[in-house]
């Protein structure tokens, strides 16, 4: 199967496939049935970005077959979430497959040249909020963004944040991922002219209910254009800013 219908259609117009052929590849193309898994081979065409692997709750061995599945359909680039080292190392020796423990994210494949309109700058409060950043860093560079990381810039040393003006008001897009009471949503989204992704983590004591305190901060944040994806969500917020900054590429 092709990447894109556009290529398809351009071969059939050039003819490279014949319009049975591509009839064909179509009628095949929309899933492929694993058995435990029925790989979405149109999510591309469909939304903008192909299928990604959520890691969790699978075994390895599921992992590398839907993996080999999307590769089979044409996709260079495969984005796994929530991946555990043990599926990592397992397809390590079948894919080229690059993991950050941190994040737990795995990429098979090479990362695509950034396209998007501009920059996304992905903020945290403090450093223990670096993996799930790295989550959403990841799932944007993945998706053809260029990425700022800007950590450690929290409420408790504002100093830190406002040394990085420029880059916060060159953005297109600008994820915030705090934990504890997660004021750093709300300072950048009275700082800049762009759309701000709060993210809460479940970083904090007791009082902060894994991150309730925190999502409840930002659903309640006074500063207008934040929107708010659940909490450790790093790749809600990475996705949802690829989208943000792929809009001036549409028709």
């Amino acid at each position: 199967m092709h990447n894109s219908l556009t290529d398809l259609l351009t071969q059939v117009r050039d003819g490279k496939v014949s319009v049975a052929d591509a009839a064909l590849q179509l009628r095949e193309a929309p899933f492929e049935d694993l058995g435990y898994a029925r790989v979405d081979h149109h999510r591309r065409l469909r939304q903008g970005a192909a299928e990604v692997i959520y890691g969790a709750g699978k075994t390895p061995e599921q992992i590398a077959g839907i993996v080999d599945s999307l590769q089979r359909s044409g996709q260079k680039t495969v984005l796994i979430t929530r991946m555990k080292p043990e599926a990592a190392a397992y397809l390590q020796e079948r894919a080229a497959l690059t993991y950050d423990a941190a994040s737990r994210i795995g990429i098979v494949g090479p990362l695509p040249e950034p396209d998007g309109d501009g920059k996304i700058v992905v903020a945290t409060g403090g450093t223990s909020d670096i993996p799930v950043a790295e989550e959403a860093a990841l799932t944007a560079e993945v998706l053809g963004n260029r990425v700022v990381r800007l950590y450690d810039v929290g409420v408790a040393g504002l100093h830190r944040l406002l040394a990085s003006l420029d880059e916060l008001m060159g953005a297109r897009a600008i994820i915030a991922i705090a934990g504890m009471e997660g004021a750093l949503a709300s300072v950048i989204g009275g700082l800049v002219d762009c759309p701000v992704i709060a993210v809460p983590t479940s970083v904090g004591y007791g009082a902060s209910f894994g991150g309730v305190a925190a999502l409840l901060s930002m659903l309640n944040s006074c500063a207008s254009g934040v929107s708010v994806v659940n909490i450790d969500n790093g790749f809600g917020a990475g996705y949802l800013a690829s989208m943000i900054n792929h809009m001036g590429a549409k028709p």
